[in-house]
């Protein structure tokens, strides 16, 4: 009995302590939360964008909180930093933008449109200041869109053109005695290269070279704007590297002068007509975009459905960075059907993935354009599955450097026998019905016969790709053909050759949508899908073991984090793909 009575004492013990935890982490979320933010007079906006830059940003209430570990840098979504900086264009209170940015994760698309939304910000009189203690090619590119930009004075600079890296698996494969058998259509279709190759072949060598000089072309011409220097003179100091140190970036007129951080700070006191003792009123990102609200008065709605991702079937669940087939498809579905959603905005951020759910996503944008109008905004990449999605739309809208197109498919399954059988003693046998074994196995090769039905079906999905893509485009079948092969393009080059109807920003996507609506002058803006997990759904995913690893690794392995994620993503290539014929890191 006295046992009894110990137990129960000590569950009860244990549910109270459980009890007060809840409660006091609530009280610690609503007083951090819920505190009406301040804007003093002569505040200067700071934009600290060393960080993951995503479509839209996913609420973490508990992030900061020190029971849960360290603080990690919090995401950054592109659709609240655009609604930031375009209130502080008309906020009295904001004088100006402070930016400190060294290396942004994020692609050139995005990095065009934040640029674009200060060169915004500073049309309307206001000032922006970029300093840095380093900046990389993509940092430097975001920062040449300010009034002045500053470099520390033993800072460094990155100005020597784009690169990219692509990592090969082959040599690895053949140690451990693993064959992957490889079915594909489209010469320029080379994701499987890296599993069959030791370096890049001739025809991905050539699309790779002409994407990244359409890419950095465009980045010098709108540097040479901004800063006023001839883009042939741009184009030697990068092709030649003259900039090697700071000194030398302020000689070549790439930056105005080399500051540090008090001196930054006297220079900004400055514009700000401050007294030296006085403290400069920053205000944060994330602090000021809880000052104001975003809504908007309307009966009409464009709806913004951010496919940000991975292509897979099935549902996405919170958190993850995939396009599952069956939530993106029930989320247009609602705004097929919702009567106050006037026209529908697709905003995609993916390298493709499974052919059949790319498929399911495009029926549903099909039927959706029969009764409003819908429109494709590309952002980083809308490639193969992703532009899949992007040609059953009405319109599509792409920024010069999306990377798109890559119209083809591929298959590749694993021949692991020799890994099982000389690696770790593991044998099999099989037993079949009829000629046709199993189709998805790792235990065997496959068979003449099995192979040509896995290529035959390949060759059936690339015809339905491009037959698709022709109806979209409105051109031939033999016309599309003759773009596709699984080639790579630039939003530039993509427009140039039909694939893409508008060079510009997703502003510009909105408003064509608008006008499509015939609400131009009157219609809300709102993102989907706009799933807000409960209190204690967010608590619990704090304590998810596969959660908490993904987020070690990523503090552990910092910018290499996508080299564990392209050996993870190695496994997921089974099967029919509509996927970007690599994967790449630009830089």
């Amino acid at each position: 009995m006295n046992f009894l009575k110990a137990f129960l004492t000590s569950c009860l013990g244990t549910l109270v302590a459980f009890v007060v935890l809840i409660a006091g982490i609530m009280l610690i979320f609503s007083v951090s939360g819920g505190d009406e933010v301040i804007v003093n007079e002569n505040s200067v906006l700071r934009l600290d964008l060393d960080a993951q830059i995503i479509e839209t940003e996913k609420e973490d209430p508990f992030g900061n909180l020190p029971i849960f570990g360290p603080a990690t840098p919090k995401a950054i979504g592109l659709a609240q930093l655009r609604q930031t900086i375009a209130n502080a264009k008309t906020d009295s209170k904001i004088q100006g933008i402070f930016l400190n940015v060294s290396y942004p994760l994020t692609g050139y698309s995005v990095i065009e449109e934040i640029r674009q939304a200060i060169i915004d910000f500073r049309s309307g009189g206001k000032w922006v200041v970029a300093y840095s203690e380093v900046m990389t090619e993509p940092a430097y590119y975001l920062a040449s869109a300010a009034d002045k930009v500053y470099l520390n004075p033993e800072g460094e600079m990155e100005f020597n053109g784009l690169a990219i890296e692509i990592s090969f698996f082959k040599r690895l494969f053949d140690k451990l005695e693993i064959k992957p058998e490889i079915f594909r259509v489209g010469e320029y279709k080379s994701a499987v290269e890296p599993f069959m190759l030791e370096k890049m072949s001739d025809a991905n060598r050539l699309q790779l070279t002409e994407m990244i000089e359409s890419i950095y072309d465009h980045v010098l011409t709108r540097i040479s704007e901004s800063r006023n220097i001839p883009k042939e003179k741009l184009t030697e100091i990068s092709d030649k590297m003259l900039v090697r140190n700071a000194s030398l970036a302020v000689e070549h007129g790439l930056v105005d002068s080399l500051l540090y951080q008090d001196q930054v700070e006297k220079e900004l006191k400055n514009r700000l007509s401050l007294e030296a003792d006085k403290e400069i009123e920053f205000i944060k990102y994330s602090k000021y975009k809880r000052s104001f609200s975003t809504y908007k008065d309307s009966k009409n709605e464009i709806a913004v459905i951010v496919a940000e991702g991975t292509i897979l079937p099935g549902k996405a669940g919170s958190g993850q960075e995939v396009i599952g087939s069956e939530s993106f498809s029930k989320e247009i579905r609602k705004a097929r059907e919702n009567d106050k959603v006037k026209a529908i905005v697709v905003r995609i951020n993916s390298p493709g993935g499974s052919s059949l759910a790319s498929d399911v996503m495009w029926r549903e944008i099909k039927l959706t354009t029969k009764v409003k109008p819908v429109i494709a905004s590309m952002s980083d990449y809308a490639a193969s599955g992703g532009y899949y999605m992007a040609m059953g739309c009405d319109t599509i809208v792409a920024q010069p450097h999306t990377i798109t197109g890559s119209i083809g498919v591929f298959s590749v399954l694993y021949d692991a026998s020799g890994f099982l059988s000389n690696k770790i003693g593991i044998t099999s046998e099989e037993l079949k019905t009829g000629e046709i074994g199993e189709l998805f196995t790792l235990s065997r090769p496959l068979t003449p016969a099995e192979k040509e039905i896995w290529q035959k079906r390949t060759d059936e999905v690339y015809e339905t790709f491009t037959s698709k893509a022709a109806e979209g485009r409105k051109m031939t079948q033999d016309n599309i053909k003759k773009v596709a092969s699984g080639r790579v393009w630039t939003g530039a080059q993509a427009k140039e050759r039909g694939l893409v109807d508008i060079i510009g920003s997703f502003e510009d996507a909105v408003e064509v949508a608008a006008n499509a609506a015939g609400v131009k002058d009157d219609y809300k803006v709102r993102f989907y899908p706009q799933y807000t997990p409960s209190f204690f759904e967010q608590l619990l995913d704090q304590f998810d073991e596969e959660d908490a690893q993904v987020k070690i690794l990523k503090e552990q392995l910092g910018e290499n984090y996508y080299l564990y994620q392209q050996w993870k993503n190695v496994k997921s290539y089974e099967g029919i793909q509509a996927r970007m014929p690599f994967e790449m890191k630009i830089h």
